[in-house]
């Protein structure tokens, strides 16, 4: 193994150790013995003169010359991977690790058989699929890809608006006792499945004529999770807000019905964020079109 490639794997095993925060999840990631892992970190510190994390019985953590190292050990490793996609004698040929989180919902539905059916396209593309509904640390988690339902809060991230998220006000026919409210000031008088992730019980609506209202209900269930508030409104427990795509077939079937057909609730945007850079490996711009294509087939989603 030349001295260069002997480099670029040591900061790949410490990129990785800083991401993973454990020199044991990272040498599983990167298929090395603990004790292997331990040894390239310390070659790497040798070769600098400085550690580049703090060890203790139970955490790792960087120090500050480790947390400059990672961002220049990144820059060159992503400077190594455009180097090797632009001179490769096969240039169509794609390839590399992928990691990407996406939303629960749509990453082990509709977003699930895209994600599998890419890998299959392309099976030089290692891709790590993980669902996440909360907020992610991208850097910290070695992120590549973070399919997200609203706006990440992370400011250095580019969004990619991929989709505007249709969503209503569905009721078990049960809860509503054959009588559906009028206009919004009757829905306050129904318990509520709240989603807490999203704008609990205080519930903006736009109608089709652009007037606007806002319901404040009181939640008889509060999750963050949205199978459980599908199957609590299915049971009667109370209205949710709910994207179309996802009660579809709920809808069609009368377990679930419109409550409130003239109006909505706020859009929310799909994004597709990853990190600002003047250069993205072939395989990221491939994954987020096929997963925006993807996205503009699913009814209840509109394309941006």
């Amino acid at each position: 193994m030349s001295k260069s490639l002997d480099r670029l794997t040591l900061l790949t095993t410490f990129t990785r150790i800083a991401e993973r925060g454990s020199i044991s999840a990272a040498a599983r990631d990167l298929g090395l013995s603990q004790a292997s892992a331990s040894r390239q970190l310390a070659d790497l510190e040798a070769r600098l003169g400085s550690d580049l994390v703090r060890r203790t019985t139970h955490t790792l953590s960087l120090t500050a010359a480790g947390k400059a190292c990672l961002a220049d050990a990144k820059t060159l490793l992503a400077g190594w991977d455009q180097f090797e996609e632009t001179h490769k004698t096969d240039r169509g040929k794609v390839e590399g690790a992928l990691k990407v989180f996406a939303p629960v919902a749509l990453g082990q539905t509709r977003m699930a058989t895209a994600a599998v059916s890419f890998q299959a396209q392309y099976p030089g593309v290692a891709l790590t699929w993980l669902l996440d509904d909360d907020e992610i640390r991208f850097a910290e988690m070695g992120a590549d890809l973070w399919i997200r339902v609203g706006k990440p809060t992370d400011d250095t991230l580019i969004a990619r608006p991929i989709g505007n998220i249709e969503r209503l006000l569905v009721a078990a026919p049960s809860l509503l006792a054959e009588q559906f409210p009028e206009g919004p000031e009757s829905v306050c008088d129904i318990p509520c499945v709240s989603l807490s992730a999203f704008e609990g019980t205080t519930i903006g609506l736009t109608a089709r004529d652009g007037e606007r209202a806002t319901v404040k209900a009181q939640a008889s269930l509060t999750t963050n999770n949205i199978f459980s508030a599908r199957l609590a409104a299915r049971n009667g427990l109370g209205f949710a807000v709910m994207p179309r795509w996802f009660v579809e077939e709920d809808l069609a079937s009368g377990t679930l019905v419109d409550l409130l057909p003239d109006w909505r609730a706020a859009a929310l945007k799909l994004n597709a964020a990853y990190l600002p850079s003047k250069w993205q490996p072939k395989r990221l711009k491939l994954f987020i079109d096929h997963m925006a294509a993807a996205v503009s087939s699913i009814e209840g989603i509109e394309v941006c």
